[in-house]
């Protein structure tokens, strides 16, 4: 029992990318949802329709990280967009614990890439300059440990 005393943190964790581990600041996105089918037969004496589950769909990741100088990996995966095929990557999202063993890893399928922003800038700020990509994909599968 005195291993859930308390929640896990969620600023601890490792991404990795088609094999490369790669630091993120953020990670959101990784929620699935389940589509609701409303049916009703027509001589059904209640007025009412029935819900069932439908068809699983997923939701886009944003990932953001720090803008590192010479590298520009983000925009070379979006740039492999032709002639409708893309280069899909399986991505794995791992939460660590305290001695950096999984607690939840996140295993994403065929994920390719939607969106890049690069960084907005600013005369007058003082914050590190952060882009983000948006990836679409095919399902998750999570794994407590």
């Amino acid at each position: 029992m005195a291993d859930n005393v308390y929640p896990i943190p969620k600023f601890h964790f490792a991404v990795d990318w088609a094999g490369t581990r790669i630091g993120f600041t953020e990670v959101s996105g990784l929620d699935v949802e389940t589509e609701v089918i409303e049916y009703r037969e027509g001589h059904s004496k209640e007025y009412h329709k029935v819900k069932m589950p439908g068809m699983q769909k997923y939701g886009n990741i944003t990932m953001k990280r720090g803008l590192m100088k010479k590298d520009n990996e983000f925009y070379e995966w979006w740039n492999t967009v032709a002639l409708n095929t893309i280069e899909r990557r399986d991505l794995t999202i791992t939460l660590l614990n305290e001695v950096h063993e999984p607690v939840v890893t996140w295993q994403i399928k065929n994920a390719w890439p939607t969106k890049v922003a690069g960084t907005d800038l600013k005369a007058d700020g003082n914050e590190v300059a952060i882009e983000s990509i948006e990836v679409a994909h095919e399902g998750i599968k999570v794994a407590y440990e």
